[in-house]
């Protein structure tokens, strides 16, 4: 009952992002450990956030919606 009045698990839809322009990133702050997770323009360096990222979860979750296999740490 709970899927068919739209309380069920939401179905993620697949994002995408342009590979030429911009690459993922994982920005981490060495005083609080805190991440986030988005997108370095490769040209400009501008860091675009996406997502809070607050455990293991959180990651695999944004790069399940990009389809990332690898993503790179940036301090």
């Amino acid at each position: 009952m709970r899927h068919i009045l739209g309380l069920g698990k939401a179905v993620k839809e697949k994002k995408t992002y342009d590979k030429d322009t911009v690459k993922p990133i994982l920005k981490c702050s060495i005083c609080n450990g805190e991440q986030v997770a988005g997108f370095k323009d490769i040209r400009t360096g501008k860091f675009e956030e996406v997502m809070l990222i607050r455990d293991k979860n959180d990651l695999d979750d944004f790069m399940g919606q990009y389809g990332i296999r690898e993503i790179s740490k940036e301090y």
